[in-house]
């Protein structure tokens, strides 16, 4: 059962939009990051909601990769609906393995109980964002965890979904 309350998807995960999002997170394209993010902003409208948070690395990750996608995405559409970013008060606090490298059953698995947060939500309207949704399992921990902290609603805006096989 997700504990989201709504998904929604700019474009959907196969070429071209792939590549792109692969030469971003992967070839450290960060210039796609802000186009991208534009793109999520603009072709979503702007929702009710009370902040955004992107998706957290956990530290290891990020010191491989040099910065977390998902704040890139982020950032502009903070600054596009004038909404804050808050990339501080969640956390990944379990490093996993990443999730493109499993089968899709494993991926739930693999992400839980790995992020924590230090913040009260209570009544706060919260949207997730991430570059990529696959299977979801991610995303679902982590607003399972942003819930148990008290958000009253949990979006999730993603950059692209990708559909089963």
């Amino acid at each position: 059962m997700p504990h989201y309350d709504a998904t929604l998807a700019v474009f959907r995960y196969g070429f071209p939009i792939d590549k792109l999002v692969q030469s971003f997170k992967y070839g450290h394209r960060l210039a796609l990051g802000s186009y991208f993010g534009r793109q999520l902003a603009a072709q979503t409208g702007r929702f009710a909601a009370d902040l955004l948070i992107p998706m957290p690395l956990h530290p290891q990750r990020l010191r491989e990769r040099g910065f977390n996608q998902a704040l890139e995405l982020a950032r502009p559409v903070g600054k596009a609906w004038r909404m804050p970013v808050d990339a501080r008060s969640c956390c990944r606090i379990r490093h996993t393995a990443a999730q493109a490298e499993l089968p899709w059953r494993e991926r739930a698995g693999n992400v839980r109980g790995a992020f924590a947060c230090a913040a009260d939500f209570t009544g706060r309207r919260v949207i997730l964002i991430d570059d990529v949704m696959t299977t979801g399992a991610s995303l679902n921990e982590l607003a399972r965890t942003v819930k148990l902290h008290g958000a009253a609603e949990v979006t999730l805006l993603v950059l692209a979904r990708a559909l089963p096989p």
